[in-house]
């Protein structure tokens, strides 16, 4: 049987991983297909590239810097 993550936390830090949680659900999907696009470019076009077209897309810098700079860093879907 296996057991939430959050069952092991005391009620704390099962609260912040809640809050975490939440915090990083994703609801803008406009955002994140201009994101998709730009890492998918990055082979071809180049890194460069891939941050302009996402400042001419208004996506925040700080966004655009932790997908393209910290591809781990990216949120699933």
């Amino acid at each position: 049987m296996m057991m939430n993550d959050t069952a092991e936390l005391s009620p704390v830090s099962a609260a912040a991983a809640d809050a975490e949680r939440i915090r990083r659900q994703r609801t803008d999907s406009h955002t994140r297909d201009l994101i998709n696009q730009a890492v998918a470019s990055i082979p071809t076009l180049g890194l460069q590239r891939a941050a302009e077209f996402l400042a001419t897309m208004n996506v925040p810098a700080e966004v655009a810097v932790r997908v393209l700079v910290y591809p781990n860093r990216r949120r699933a879907n």
